[in-house]
Protein backbone atom coordinates (compact mmCIF):
# COMPACT_ATOMS: atom_id res chain seq x y z
CA UNK A 1 0.00 0.00 0.00
CA UNK A 2 2.77 2.65 0.79
CA UNK A 3 4.45 1.90 -2.86
CA UNK A 4 0.86 2.66 -4.53
CA UNK A 5 0.23 5.48 -2.54
CA UNK A 6 4.47 6.63 -3.35
CA UNK A 7 3.36 6.09 -6.92
CA UNK A 8 0.05 8.23 -7.24
CA UNK A 9 1.82 11.00 -5.26
CA UNK A 10 4.85 10.80 -7.57
CA UNK A 11 1.88 10.83 -10.58
CA UNK A 12 0.11 13.86 -9.04
CA UNK A 13 3.19 15.88 -9.47
CA UNK A 14 4.15 15.28 -12.49
CA UNK A 15 0.76 15.83 -13.53
CA UNK A 16 0.94 19.14 -12.09
CA UNK A 17 4.30 19.71 -13.40
CA UNK A 18 2.58 18.88 -17.18
CA UNK A 19 -0.89 21.00 -17.00
CA UNK A 20 1.84 23.78 -15.74
CA UNK A 21 4.08 23.48 -19.00
CA UNK A 22 2.18 25.71 -21.41
CA UNK A 23 3.14 28.58 -18.94
CA UNK A 24 6.86 27.74 -18.59
CA UNK A 25 7.66 26.78 -22.18
CA UNK A 26 11.19 28.67 -21.78
CA UNK A 27 12.33 26.75 -17.93
CA UNK A 28 10.58 23.63 -19.42
CA UNK A 29 13.50 24.20 -22.81
CA UNK A 30 16.18 24.46 -19.86
CA UNK A 31 15.25 21.17 -17.98
CA UNK A 32 16.66 17.93 -18.58
CA UNK A 33 13.53 15.54 -16.44
CA UNK A 34 14.54 11.80 -16.30
CA UNK A 35 13.11 9.12 -13.92
CA UNK A 36 15.36 6.74 -12.01
CA UNK A 37 13.25 4.02 -11.16
CA UNK A 38 16.26 2.00 -8.76
CA UNK A 39 16.20 5.45 -6.42
CA UNK A 40 20.03 6.85 -5.84
CA UNK A 41 22.11 5.35 -2.57
CA UNK A 42 24.38 8.84 -2.08
CA UNK A 43 25.55 11.74 -4.07
CA UNK A 44 29.26 11.08 -2.70
CA UNK A 45 31.47 9.97 -5.46
CA UNK A 46 33.22 7.70 -3.45
CA UNK A 47 30.12 5.37 -3.05
CA UNK A 48 28.93 5.67 -6.72
CA UNK A 49 29.23 2.43 -7.61
CA UNK A 50 25.47 1.62 -8.47
CA UNK A 51 24.51 3.09 -12.19
CA UNK A 52 21.98 5.39 -10.55
CA UNK A 53 24.40 7.32 -8.26
CA UNK A 54 27.19 7.36 -11.25
CA UNK A 55 24.64 8.89 -13.44
CA UNK A 56 23.93 11.64 -10.55
CA UNK A 57 27.18 12.42 -9.62
CA UNK A 58 28.55 12.32 -13.29
CA UNK A 59 26.88 16.21 -13.55
CA UNK A 60 28.43 17.22 -9.79
CA UNK A 61 32.19 16.25 -9.98
CA UNK A 62 35.15 15.73 -12.03
CA UNK A 63 38.48 13.88 -12.13
CA UNK A 64 41.57 14.78 -13.91
CA UNK A 65 40.78 13.13 -16.74
CA UNK A 66 37.12 11.98 -18.70
CA UNK A 67 36.07 9.71 -21.05
CA UNK A 68 34.12 10.42 -24.48
CA UNK A 69 31.86 8.69 -26.19
CA UNK A 70 34.51 6.10 -28.66
CA UNK A 71 35.70 5.23 -24.68
CA UNK A 72 38.81 7.76 -25.56
CA UNK A 73 40.32 9.15 -22.26
CA UNK A 74 40.66 13.27 -22.48
CA UNK A 75 41.43 15.77 -20.33
CA UNK A 76 39.72 17.30 -17.65
CA UNK A 77 40.88 19.18 -14.63
CA UNK A 78 44.25 17.76 -15.32
CA UNK A 79 44.88 19.54 -19.05
CA UNK A 80 48.24 17.34 -19.48
CA UNK A 81 49.89 14.62 -18.44
CA UNK A 82 53.07 12.75 -18.90
CA UNK A 83 53.97 9.02 -18.36
CA UNK A 84 57.54 8.08 -17.71
CA UNK A 85 58.94 5.11 -19.91
CA UNK A 86 58.70 2.63 -17.62
CA UNK A 87 55.14 2.93 -17.18
CA UNK A 88 55.28 3.70 -14.12
CA UNK A 89 54.57 7.68 -13.29
CA UNK A 90 52.01 9.78 -14.65
CA UNK A 91 52.60 13.39 -13.90
CA UNK A 92 49.67 15.69 -14.38
CA UNK A 93 48.97 19.55 -14.97
CA UNK A 94 46.09 21.04 -13.42
CA UNK A 95 44.32 23.50 -14.65
CA UNK A 96 43.60 26.86 -12.86
CA UNK A 97 40.28 27.72 -13.73
CA UNK A 98 38.17 25.11 -11.91
CA UNK A 99 36.23 26.33 -9.56
CA UNK A 100 34.34 24.51 -6.89
CA UNK A 101 30.84 25.02 -6.46
CA UNK A 102 29.74 28.07 -3.93
CA UNK A 103 29.60 26.83 -0.53
CA UNK A 104 29.65 29.55 2.29
CA UNK A 105 32.41 27.36 4.13
CA UNK A 106 34.97 28.52 0.99
CA UNK A 107 34.43 31.96 2.92
CA UNK A 108 34.54 35.66 1.81
CA UNK A 109 34.62 34.27 -1.99
CA UNK A 110 32.11 31.64 -1.36
CA UNK A 111 33.97 29.07 -4.02
CA UNK A 112 37.58 28.14 -4.50
CA UNK A 113 39.93 26.88 -7.10
CA UNK A 114 41.00 23.39 -7.24
CA UNK A 115 44.99 22.51 -6.25
CA UNK A 116 46.80 19.25 -6.50
CA UNK A 117 46.35 18.86 -2.97
CA UNK A 118 42.52 18.28 -3.64
CA UNK A 119 43.28 15.26 -5.27
CA UNK A 120 45.95 14.37 -2.66
CA UNK A 121 42.70 14.65 0.22
CA UNK A 122 40.44 12.65 -2.42
CA UNK A 123 42.75 9.81 -3.17
CA UNK A 124 43.46 9.59 0.39
CA UNK A 125 40.08 9.44 1.69
CA UNK A 126 39.49 7.28 -1.42
CA UNK A 127 42.00 4.54 0.83
CA UNK A 128 40.89 5.37 4.26
CA UNK A 129 39.34 2.66 5.71
CA UNK A 130 36.72 4.31 8.01
CA UNK A 131 35.33 5.85 4.72
CA UNK A 132 34.77 2.12 3.44
CA UNK A 133 34.31 3.71 -0.19
CA UNK A 134 33.33 0.62 -2.49
CA UNK A 135 36.10 2.19 -5.18
CA UNK A 136 39.22 1.88 -3.07
CA UNK A 137 40.01 -0.80 -5.32
CA UNK A 138 41.10 1.43 -7.91
CA UNK A 139 44.16 2.44 -6.47
CA UNK A 140 45.24 -0.97 -5.83
CA UNK A 141 48.07 -0.71 -8.24
CA UNK A 142 49.23 2.86 -6.86
CA UNK A 143 52.26 3.03 -5.14
CA UNK A 144 52.40 6.46 -4.42
CA UNK A 145 50.41 9.99 -4.98
CA UNK A 146 51.44 13.53 -3.78
CA UNK A 147 50.79 16.96 -5.03
CA UNK A 148 54.12 18.41 -6.27
CA UNK A 149 52.87 22.16 -6.09
CA UNK A 150 49.42 23.91 -6.51
CA UNK A 151 48.99 22.54 -10.39
CA UNK A 152 51.56 19.18 -10.73
CA UNK A 153 50.29 16.25 -9.11
CA UNK A 154 52.16 12.60 -9.59
CA UNK A 155 51.34 8.98 -9.50
CA UNK A 156 53.33 6.47 -9.14
CA UNK A 157 52.29 2.90 -9.64
CA UNK A 158 53.34 -0.27 -7.91
CA UNK A 159 53.70 -2.03 -11.46
CA UNK A 160 52.99 -0.87 -15.58
CA UNK A 161 48.88 -1.28 -15.87
CA UNK A 162 48.28 0.01 -19.22
CA UNK A 163 44.58 0.19 -18.34
CA UNK A 164 45.40 2.91 -15.07
CA UNK A 165 43.98 6.52 -17.33
CA UNK A 166 40.94 4.29 -17.66
CA UNK A 167 40.12 3.72 -14.43
CA UNK A 168 40.87 7.32 -13.39
CA UNK A 169 37.62 8.12 -15.01
CA UNK A 170 35.50 6.43 -12.66
CA UNK A 171 33.34 8.51 -10.31
CA UNK A 172 35.66 7.07 -7.44
CA UNK A 173 38.48 9.29 -8.60
CA UNK A 174 36.67 12.42 -8.85
CA UNK A 175 37.97 15.57 -6.78
CA UNK A 176 36.25 16.73 -3.53
CA UNK A 177 36.94 19.82 -0.97
CA UNK A 178 38.46 19.08 2.28
CA UNK A 179 36.65 21.83 4.18
CA UNK A 180 32.86 21.19 3.01
CA UNK A 181 33.49 16.91 3.28
CA UNK A 182 34.77 17.08 6.80
CA UNK A 183 31.97 19.46 7.89
CA UNK A 184 29.17 17.66 6.96
CA UNK A 185 31.21 13.92 7.67
CA UNK A 186 28.67 11.02 6.35
CA UNK A 187 25.72 13.49 5.55
CA UNK A 188 27.64 15.01 2.35
CA UNK A 189 26.01 12.15 0.60
CA UNK A 190 22.83 14.72 0.80
CA UNK A 191 25.21 17.52 0.77
CA UNK A 192 27.40 17.40 -2.52
CA UNK A 193 29.93 19.82 -3.57
CA UNK A 194 31.46 19.81 -6.54
CA UNK A 195 33.29 21.25 -9.94
CA UNK A 196 30.64 19.57 -12.05
CA UNK A 197 28.79 20.99 -14.65
CA UNK A 198 25.74 21.28 -12.14
CA UNK A 199 25.48 21.42 -8.56
CA UNK A 200 23.53 20.41 -6.15
CA UNK A 201 19.85 22.02 -5.39
CA UNK A 202 16.91 19.99 -3.60
CA UNK A 203 16.93 16.17 -2.76
CA UNK A 204 13.43 15.24 -1.61
CA UNK A 205 14.97 11.37 -1.47
CA UNK A 206 12.86 8.64 -3.22
CA UNK A 207 10.71 11.37 -4.07
CA UNK A 208 12.98 14.31 -6.42
CA UNK A 209 16.31 15.10 -7.02
CA UNK A 210 17.02 18.75 -8.44
CA UNK A 211 20.44 20.17 -10.18
CA UNK A 212 20.97 23.76 -11.23
CA UNK A 213 23.55 25.05 -13.78
CA UNK A 214 26.96 25.66 -12.26
CA UNK A 215 27.93 29.09 -13.93
CA UNK A 216 31.19 29.33 -13.43
CA UNK A 217 31.83 26.03 -14.95
CA UNK A 218 35.22 25.40 -16.92
CA UNK A 219 34.57 23.19 -20.39
CA UNK A 220 33.16 24.88 -23.48
CA UNK A 221 32.21 23.65 -26.64
CA UNK A 222 33.65 23.58 -29.34
CA UNK A 223 32.89 27.26 -30.76
CA UNK A 224 34.12 28.93 -27.32
CA UNK A 225 30.44 28.96 -26.02
CA UNK A 226 30.27 28.06 -21.72
CA UNK A 227 29.30 24.39 -21.17
CA UNK A 228 26.48 23.46 -19.68
CA UNK A 229 23.56 24.36 -21.97
CA UNK A 230 20.94 23.07 -19.82
CA UNK A 231 19.68 25.47 -17.12
CA UNK A 232 18.41 22.38 -14.55
CA UNK A 233 18.21 18.80 -14.29
CA UNK A 234 15.22 17.05 -12.46
CA UNK A 235 14.88 13.78 -11.38
CA UNK A 236 11.94 11.24 -9.80
CA UNK A 237 11.59 8.28 -8.96
CA UNK A 238 8.75 6.27 -10.04
CA UNK A 239 9.77 2.53 -8.77
CA UNK A 240 7.50 0.99 -11.84
CA UNK A 241 9.22 0.83 -15.52
CA UNK A 242 5.77 0.57 -17.18
CA UNK A 243 4.57 3.73 -15.18
CA UNK A 244 8.19 5.66 -16.17
CA UNK A 245 7.58 4.77 -19.70
CA UNK A 246 4.00 6.34 -19.78
CA UNK A 247 4.90 9.26 -18.26
CA UNK A 248 7.80 9.82 -21.08
CA UNK A 249 5.30 9.24 -24.27
CA UNK A 250 3.02 11.94 -22.00
CA UNK A 251 5.83 14.23 -22.66
CA UNK A 252 6.54 14.49 -19.07
CA UNK A 253 10.17 13.01 -18.87
CA UNK A 254 12.98 13.42 -21.70
CA UNK A 255 14.26 10.02 -21.82
CA UNK A 256 14.10 6.39 -21.10
CA UNK A 257 17.23 4.01 -21.06
CA UNK A 258 17.38 0.43 -21.62
CA UNK A 259 14.49 -1.85 -22.72
CA UNK A 260 11.97 -3.74 -19.91
CA UNK A 261 9.90 -6.56 -20.73
CA UNK A 262 7.08 -4.23 -19.87
CA UNK A 263 6.72 -2.14 -22.43
CA UNK A 264 9.40 -3.40 -25.12
CA UNK A 265 6.55 -4.79 -27.39
CA UNK A 266 4.74 -1.41 -27.44
CA UNK A 267 8.07 0.92 -28.47
CA UNK A 268 9.42 -1.86 -30.50
CA UNK A 269 8.74 -4.08 -33.75
CA UNK A 270 9.95 -7.93 -33.63
CA UNK A 271 13.31 -6.94 -35.43
CA UNK A 272 14.12 -4.38 -33.17
CA UNK A 273 12.47 -1.14 -34.79
CA UNK A 274 10.67 1.83 -33.45
CA UNK A 275 7.09 1.39 -33.79
CA UNK A 276 5.23 3.55 -36.04
CA UNK A 277 2.72 5.46 -33.79
CA UNK A 278 5.93 6.62 -32.15
CA UNK A 279 8.21 8.01 -34.89
CA UNK A 280 6.91 11.19 -35.07
CA UNK A 281 7.91 12.10 -31.30
CA UNK A 282 10.43 10.11 -30.14
CA UNK A 283 13.80 9.36 -31.19
CA UNK A 284 15.56 5.73 -30.75
CA UNK A 285 19.57 5.53 -30.31
CA UNK A 286 21.56 2.23 -30.24
CA UNK A 287 24.80 1.19 -30.08
CA UNK A 288 27.31 -1.23 -28.22
CA UNK A 289 27.35 -1.40 -24.25
CA UNK A 290 30.36 -2.86 -22.08
CA UNK A 291 28.35 -5.72 -21.10
CA UNK A 292 28.72 -9.53 -22.19
CA UNK A 293 26.10 -11.96 -20.93
CA UNK A 294 27.27 -15.61 -20.86
CA UNK A 295 26.60 -19.24 -19.23
CA UNK A 296 29.77 -20.45 -17.44
CA UNK A 297 30.82 -23.70 -16.61
CA UNK A 298 32.92 -24.43 -13.27
CA UNK A 299 36.08 -26.31 -14.64
CA UNK A 300 36.86 -28.12 -11.73
CA UNK A 301 33.80 -29.71 -10.98
CA UNK A 302 33.62 -33.27 -10.65
CA UNK A 303 30.65 -33.47 -13.34
CA UNK A 304 31.30 -35.68 -16.53
CA UNK A 305 29.41 -33.11 -18.76
CA UNK A 306 31.24 -30.51 -16.85
CA UNK A 307 34.65 -31.70 -17.76
CA UNK A 308 33.80 -32.44 -21.05
CA UNK A 309 35.52 -29.93 -23.65
CA UNK A 310 33.28 -31.95 -26.27
CA UNK A 311 30.16 -31.06 -25.13
CA UNK A 312 30.95 -27.87 -23.81
CA UNK A 313 31.81 -27.15 -27.65
CA UNK A 314 28.47 -28.60 -28.71
CA UNK A 315 26.51 -26.54 -26.19
CA UNK A 316 28.39 -23.37 -27.88
CA UNK A 317 27.56 -24.79 -31.28
CA UNK A 318 24.01 -25.98 -30.48
CA UNK A 319 21.70 -23.05 -30.09
CA UNK A 320 20.80 -19.70 -32.63
CA UNK A 321 22.09 -16.86 -30.93
CA UNK A 322 20.85 -14.45 -33.74
CA UNK A 323 17.29 -16.12 -33.40
CA UNK A 324 17.36 -15.75 -29.64
CA UNK A 325 18.01 -12.17 -29.56
CA UNK A 326 14.95 -11.29 -32.36
CA UNK A 327 12.38 -13.71 -29.92
CA UNK A 328 13.89 -12.41 -26.53
CA UNK A 329 15.50 -8.83 -26.94
CA UNK A 330 13.53 -7.55 -30.06
CA UNK A 331 16.48 -7.55 -31.95
CA UNK A 332 18.02 -5.38 -28.94
CA UNK A 333 21.83 -6.79 -28.10
CA UNK A 334 24.31 -8.44 -30.52
CA UNK A 335 24.80 -12.57 -30.50
CA UNK A 336 27.40 -13.55 -29.28
CA UNK A 337 29.41 -15.02 -32.08
CA UNK A 338 32.90 -13.68 -30.92
CA UNK A 339 34.85 -14.21 -28.34
CA UNK A 340 34.20 -13.08 -24.27
CA UNK A 341 35.38 -9.23 -25.36
CA UNK A 342 32.08 -7.40 -26.22
CA UNK A 343 31.77 -5.30 -29.24
CA UNK A 344 32.85 -1.61 -29.07
CA UNK A 345 36.10 -2.64 -26.85
CA UNK A 346 40.00 -2.81 -28.80
CA UNK A 347 40.55 -6.31 -28.88
CA UNK A 348 36.89 -7.62 -29.91
CA UNK A 349 37.04 -10.08 -32.57
CA UNK A 350 33.86 -11.28 -34.63
CA UNK A 351 35.62 -14.76 -35.61
CA UNK A 352 36.62 -16.06 -32.94
CA UNK A 353 33.39 -17.29 -31.40
CA UNK A 354 30.94 -19.88 -32.10
CA UNK A 355 28.21 -20.00 -34.46
CA UNK A 356 25.10 -21.91 -34.85
CA UNK A 357 25.88 -25.54 -36.18
CA UNK A 358 23.56 -28.37 -35.07
CA UNK A 359 25.13 -30.81 -37.06
CA UNK A 360 28.71 -30.22 -35.40
CA UNK A 361 26.95 -30.26 -32.22
CA UNK A 362 25.19 -33.62 -32.48
CA UNK A 363 28.78 -35.11 -33.49
CA UNK A 364 30.00 -33.67 -30.68
CA UNK A 365 27.69 -35.21 -28.81
CA UNK A 366 27.47 -38.51 -29.83
CA UNK A 367 31.49 -38.48 -29.95
CA UNK A 368 30.61 -37.73 -26.01
CA UNK A 369 28.42 -40.84 -25.72
CA UNK A 370 31.13 -43.12 -26.91
CA UNK A 371 33.35 -42.36 -24.57
CA UNK A 372 30.93 -42.18 -21.55
CA UNK A 373 28.86 -45.92 -22.49
CA UNK A 374 26.37 -44.11 -24.69
CA UNK A 375 24.98 -42.55 -21.88
CA UNK A 376 22.70 -39.31 -22.44
CA UNK A 377 24.03 -36.29 -21.55
CA UNK A 378 22.36 -34.22 -18.95
CA UNK A 379 23.48 -30.59 -17.33
CA UNK A 380 21.76 -27.78 -14.74
CA UNK A 381 21.35 -24.54 -16.02
CA UNK A 382 21.24 -22.26 -12.66
CA UNK A 383 19.92 -19.03 -13.01
CA UNK A 384 17.65 -16.21 -11.69
CA UNK A 385 14.26 -15.39 -12.96
CA UNK A 386 14.91 -12.91 -14.70
CA UNK A 387 16.35 -14.83 -17.20
CA UNK A 388 14.41 -17.90 -16.94
CA UNK A 389 13.59 -17.06 -21.14
CA UNK A 390 16.71 -17.43 -22.37
CA UNK A 391 17.20 -21.04 -20.51
CA UNK A 392 14.15 -21.82 -21.73
CA UNK A 393 15.24 -21.43 -24.96
CA UNK A 394 18.44 -23.26 -24.56
CA UNK A 395 17.24 -25.87 -23.17
CA UNK A 396 15.10 -26.56 -25.86
CA UNK A 397 17.25 -26.33 -28.65
CA UNK A 398 20.15 -28.50 -26.83
CA UNK A 399 16.93 -31.38 -26.32
CA UNK A 400 17.25 -31.45 -30.41
CA UNK A 401 20.65 -32.08 -30.70
CA UNK A 402 20.47 -35.04 -27.31
CA UNK A 403 21.27 -33.00 -24.29
CA UNK A 404 18.98 -33.14 -21.68
CA UNK A 405 18.58 -29.77 -19.83
CA UNK A 406 17.43 -29.17 -16.14
CA UNK A 407 16.93 -25.61 -15.10
CA UNK A 408 16.95 -24.22 -11.42
CA UNK A 409 15.91 -21.05 -10.19
CA UNK A 410 17.31 -19.08 -7.33
CA UNK A 411 17.53 -15.61 -5.97
CA UNK A 412 20.21 -13.23 -7.23
CA UNK A 413 21.78 -13.51 -4.24
CA UNK A 414 21.90 -17.20 -4.14
CA UNK A 415 23.47 -17.83 -7.40
CA UNK A 416 26.02 -15.27 -6.47
CA UNK A 417 27.03 -17.06 -3.52
CA UNK A 418 26.85 -20.27 -4.58
CA UNK A 419 29.19 -19.31 -8.22
CA UNK A 420 31.84 -17.25 -6.09
CA UNK A 421 32.40 -20.66 -4.07
CA UNK A 422 32.47 -23.36 -6.75
CA UNK A 423 29.46 -25.05 -5.73
CA UNK A 424 27.50 -24.70 -9.18
CA UNK A 425 27.86 -26.80 -12.56
CA UNK A 426 26.52 -24.28 -15.23
CA UNK A 427 25.55 -21.23 -14.28
CA UNK A 428 24.30 -17.78 -15.46
CA UNK A 429 26.05 -14.92 -15.26
CA UNK A 430 27.08 -11.26 -16.86
CA UNK A 431 30.23 -8.93 -16.65
CA UNK A 432 29.66 -5.05 -17.04
CA UNK A 433 33.22 -3.49 -17.57
CA UNK A 434 34.45 -1.22 -14.30
CA UNK A 435 36.72 0.24 -16.97
CA UNK A 436 36.92 1.04 -20.59
CA UNK A 437 39.66 -2.27 -21.24
CA UNK A 438 39.51 -5.27 -22.30
CA UNK A 439 41.67 -6.48 -19.45
CA UNK A 440 38.98 -5.92 -17.40
CA UNK A 441 37.10 -9.20 -19.20
CA UNK A 442 40.40 -11.11 -19.35
CA UNK A 443 40.92 -10.82 -15.97
CA UNK A 444 38.17 -13.68 -15.45
CA UNK A 445 40.31 -16.45 -16.98
CA UNK A 446 43.84 -15.46 -15.09
CA UNK A 447 44.81 -18.31 -12.80
CA UNK A 448 45.38 -16.09 -9.62
CA UNK A 449 42.31 -14.61 -10.04
CA UNK A 450 40.42 -18.10 -8.60
CA UNK A 451 37.22 -16.97 -6.78
CA UNK A 452 36.08 -16.25 -4.00
CA UNK A 453 39.31 -14.41 -3.98
CA UNK A 454 39.01 -12.50 -7.54
CA UNK A 455 36.36 -13.32 -10.62
CA UNK A 456 37.65 -16.05 -11.95
CA UNK A 457 34.52 -18.16 -11.58
CA UNK A 458 35.20 -20.75 -13.79
CA UNK A 459 38.84 -21.36 -12.37
CA UNK A 460 40.33 -21.72 -15.84
CA UNK A 461 43.85 -22.08 -16.27
CA UNK A 462 45.88 -21.96 -18.99
CA UNK A 463 49.97 -21.18 -18.51
CA UNK A 464 49.86 -19.64 -21.66
CA UNK A 465 47.21 -17.45 -21.76
CA UNK A 466 48.66 -16.40 -18.18
CA UNK A 467 52.00 -15.56 -19.89
CA UNK A 468 49.85 -13.47 -22.36
CA UNK A 469 47.88 -11.77 -19.49
CA UNK A 470 51.10 -10.85 -17.15
CA UNK A 471 53.01 -9.54 -21.25
CA UNK A 472 50.09 -7.06 -21.67
CA UNK A 473 50.58 -5.17 -18.30
CA UNK A 474 54.28 -3.86 -19.76
CA UNK A 475 53.14 -3.39 -23.27
CA UNK A 476 52.56 0.06 -23.91
CA UNK A 477 51.83 -0.18 -27.69
CA UNK A 478 48.27 0.11 -27.89
CA UNK A 479 48.08 -2.02 -31.02
CA UNK A 480 50.25 -4.78 -29.73
CA UNK A 481 47.84 -4.57 -26.86
CA UNK A 482 45.21 -5.27 -28.97
CA UNK A 483 46.71 -7.87 -30.43
CA UNK A 484 47.59 -9.82 -27.31
CA UNK A 485 43.73 -9.25 -26.14
CA UNK A 486 42.48 -10.63 -29.06
CA UNK A 487 44.72 -14.30 -28.97
CA UNK A 488 44.07 -14.28 -24.89
CA UNK A 489 40.11 -14.20 -25.95
CA UNK A 490 40.84 -16.99 -28.84
CA UNK A 491 42.98 -18.83 -26.26
CA UNK A 492 39.69 -19.15 -24.06
CA UNK A 493 37.44 -19.62 -26.63
CA UNK A 494 39.46 -22.59 -27.81
CA UNK A 495 39.39 -24.45 -24.48
CA UNK A 496 35.13 -22.79 -24.16
CA UNK A 497 34.87 -22.16 -20.49
CA UNK A 498 31.77 -20.43 -20.99
CA UNK A 499 29.08 -20.19 -23.09
CA UNK A 500 28.66 -16.31 -24.79
CA UNK A 501 24.92 -15.34 -24.94
CA UNK A 502 25.03 -11.98 -26.43
CA UNK A 503 26.79 -8.54 -25.82
CA UNK A 504 24.24 -5.60 -24.76
CA UNK A 505 23.22 -2.59 -26.48
CA UNK A 506 22.44 0.69 -24.87
CA UNK A 507 19.61 2.21 -26.20
CA UNK A 508 18.32 5.50 -25.41
CA UNK A 509 14.72 6.51 -26.13
CA UNK A 510 14.20 10.38 -26.61
CA UNK A 511 11.87 13.23 -26.84
CA UNK A 512 12.15 15.04 -30.67
CA UNK A 513 13.23 18.20 -28.78
CA UNK A 514 16.36 16.67 -27.46
CA UNK A 515 19.61 17.47 -29.13
CA UNK A 516 22.84 16.17 -27.86
CA UNK A 517 22.78 13.40 -25.84
CA UNK A 518 25.59 10.99 -26.89
CA UNK A 519 25.27 7.47 -26.67
CA UNK A 520 28.52 6.10 -24.20
CA UNK A 521 29.49 1.91 -23.67
CA UNK A 522 30.64 2.60 -20.52
CA UNK A 523 26.53 3.64 -20.02
CA UNK A 524 27.72 7.08 -18.70
CA UNK A 525 25.12 10.03 -18.53
CA UNK A 526 26.88 13.15 -20.19
CA UNK A 527 24.61 16.47 -20.03
CA UNK A 528 27.09 18.85 -20.01
CA UNK A 529 26.04 19.38 -23.76
CA UNK A 530 22.87 18.91 -23.82
CA UNK A 531 20.12 20.99 -25.25
CA UNK A 532 16.13 21.24 -25.80
CA UNK A 533 14.60 22.68 -28.41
Amino acid sequence: MALFNKVIYILFVLTIFSCNKTKNKLSDSLVFRYNEHKNIGSLDPAFSKDIADIWATNQLFNGLVQMDENLNVLPCIAKSWTISEDALTYVFVLRNDVYFHKHELFGSDSTRTVKSTDFEYSFNRLQDKQVASPGSWVLNKVDSFNAINDSIFKITLKQPFPAFLGMLTMKYCSVVPKEIVEHYGSDFRSHPIGTGPFKFKRWEENIKLVFRKHHNYFEKDNKGTSLPYLEAIAITFLPDKQSEFLQFTQGNIDFVCALDASYKDEILTADGKLQKRYKDDVNMTRGPYLNTEYLAFYMDSEVTEIQSELLRKAINYGFDRKKMMIYLRNGVGFPANGGFIPKGLPGYNASIGFTYQPEKARQLVEQFKKGTGNQTPKITITTTGNYLSFSEYIQRELEKIGIQVAIDVVPGAALKEAKANGKLGLFRASWVADYPDAENYLSLYYSKNFAPNGPNYTHFKDAQFDNFYEQAFTETNNKKRESLYTKMDSLVMSKAPVVPLFYDEVIYFTRKKLNGLKLNPAYILDLKQVKKN
